[in-house]
């Protein structure tokens, strides 16, 4: 298969560089409640065709920008299809990130056969319980005509400055609809300091058979997703993506 290699520096609080049409967006780091450490943000595809297999490769680097470790964590969406972002989440313990100053992202993926786009999130609402934990409840269907298995609800919350804030994901239960089935889910979000001023989230689901459904923008209580139909005329491509982000911002 043909590879492409692309490599840019940027810092964490500037545009990623425009030549890239598969790229790491709103990336950041933050403390979670229970003090681990969180490196999140979103891949953006723009290449043209559904990709799988993404992996982002994160090197931890000192004061001294010497590497001390590697770690790797997965798109939290496993078909990302053209035009579509899926967020991903590295969680480090205190001990991992004890002596990180900054830290760079190398991304990786595969050309994935095209999936038709049928499961809908029809509705969606975000709360906050007693002890002010915030959760998303909301319903997801299956337009399709055969069962879809593995279904799964992913949601990306943005801070005011428009990085990603957090992400989650959740199963269903059951975890499977049959065709023109739905099921409610409940999608909670654990760290509270994290999320206080969260302006903006989208929702994507779905499943082993069908691709997720567009995602848009939401501030308030409602998310309507129309479906698309399948994405056709797929081209064998893989690829691997580096970029370089030394942050201005301290991880301990």
């Amino acid at each position: 298969m043909d590879k492409i290699f692309i490599i840019g520096i940027i810092f964490a609080s500037m545009t990623p560089f425009a030549f890239a049409d598969v790229y790491i967006q709103n990336d950041q780091q933050y403390i979670g409640d229970d003090g681990a450490v969180h490196i999140v943000g979103e891949i953006v595809n723009n290449l043209g065709i559904p990709l799988n297999q993404i992996h982002v490769k994160i090197d931890l680097f000192d004061e001294n920008e010497q590497l001390i470790q590697s770690k790797e964590t997965n798109s939290l969406v496993n078909t990302i299809m053209p035009g579509m972002k899926g967020p991903f989440d590295l969680i480090l313990t205190n001990s991992e990130a004890k002596n990180a100053k900054s830290y760079s992202m190398e991304l990786s993926f595969q050309s994935s056969p095209p999936k038709s786009q049928v499961i809908d999130i029809t509705e969606s609402e975000l709360t906050r319980d007693n002890h002010n934990n915030l959760m998303i409840t909301g319903t997801v269907v299956n337009n399709g005509e055969i069962t879809a298995n593995m279904v799964s609800v992913i949601a990306t919350l943005y801070d005011k400055q428009g990085n990603v804030a957090a992400v989650s994901k959740v199963n269903p239960e059951p975890d499977y609809l049959r065709a023109e089935d739905s099921a409610f889910f409940l999608l909670s979000v654990p760290d509270k300091i994290q999320t206080e001023e969260i302006n903006e989230y989208t929702l994507i689901a779905e499943s082993e058979e069908f691709a997720a459904v567009p995602e848009f923008p939401i501030g308030t209580a409602i998310l309507l997703i129309l479906t698309l139909s399948a994405y056709i005329g797929i081209t064998r491509y893989s690829g691997k993506i580096v970029t370089n982000i030394f942050s201005a911002t301290n991880l301990k």
